[in-house]
């Protein structure tokens, strides 16, 4: 996977899980389903998944300056 593709994964990932996390998008959403009882779990995988998807970010730009560093 080249730099960018994983950049870009990485930042749209933290944005729909910060999205997600501190907005009721999710539960409004899940409600809408009839998904609602799941709403007391949702902090357990979001908040993994955030902080997952800002790990692969600063990977990401840490791979990238790493490369531009040795050009």
């Amino acid at each position: 996977m080249n730099d960018r593709t994983l950049l870009g994964f990485g930042i749209g990932g933290a944005a729909f899980a910060a999205l997600c996390c501190f907005t009721p998008v999710l539960v409004v959403l899940a409600g809408v389903v009839g998904l609602s009882a799941i709403t007391g779990y949702l902090d357990y995988v979001l908040l993994p998944a955030l902080v997952f998807f800002i790990g692969l970010t600063v990977y990401a730009v840490w791979r990238r300056q790493r490369r531009l560093t040795r050009s």
